[in-house]
């Protein structure tokens, strides 16, 4: 069973939809022990950073994932859920729970294209993700995907290792971050059509381990 952590940070039923296609059983809880005791653990998330931690630590999930990540369970961050197991969030000020070292940056004012042309904050809508590092999650992901993204904040791992994938909107981004069994993405697999499906799929059969 694949647990969806339910954290009230939104995009639950989207993502269990999505695997309910693809034929993979999951279930939306907020359950410590049923969320330890699952194969794998999709961890998503729209909303402010600062509310989400603190309804992590009432419900003690902050705990739980730790435990997870600890014990090698594969982990899927979702949007929000990419940027908050980075270390800090620039967004209300938040210490977060420190996954992967980094912090989450919010988008400059202005945001500018080479041109000069003013790009729109919130980033929302289909975009091309670069991979730069092979991961069994991304296998057969094609350079000229798109994925849909939605935020005004991106993640900056501390180190270079833990960038999977970039995107480009006025400036180059993280888009997908990951360690050992943790991998994390900015857009929404759940909302990108077949690529996205793909993503969820390479996920719910992978064991953890990276090449």
């Amino acid at each position: 069973m694949i647990a969806i952590i339910d954290y009230k940070a939104g995009n639950l039923k989207s993502v269990e939809r999505a695997l309910g296609k693809l034929g993979f059983a999951c279930r939306i809880t907020h359950d410590g022990e049923e969320i330890l005791h699952s194969e794998r653990i999709i961890f998503p998330g729209v909303g402010a950073a600062g509310k989400a931690i603190d309804d992590l630590i009432h419900l003690g999930l902050d705990l739980v994932l730790s435990q997870a990540f600890d014990a090698g369970k594969p982990i899927l961050g979702i949007c929000l859920g990419a940027q908050i197991i980075l270390d800090k969030s620039e967004e209300n000020n938040t210490q977060c729970l420190g996954l992967i070292g980094g912090e989450v940056k919010q988008f400059p004012s202005p945001l500018l294209l080479g041109e000069g042309e003013r790009l729109k904050i919130p980033h929302m809508g289909w975009n091309g993700v670069h991979v730069i590092k092979q991961h069994p999650v991304l296998e057969g992901i094609m350079p000229a995907d798109e994925f849909y993204f939605v935020h005004s904040y991106y993640p900056v791992p501390a180190l270079d290792q833990f960038v999977i994938g970039t995107t480009d909107y006025g400036l180059e981004f993280s888009s997908i971050i990951g360690h050992k069994n943790l991998i994390a993405m900015q857009f929404h697999p759940e909302k990108s059509g077949v690529p996205g499906l793909k993503i969820l799929k390479n996920f719910c059969t992978w064991d953890g381990r990276v090449f």
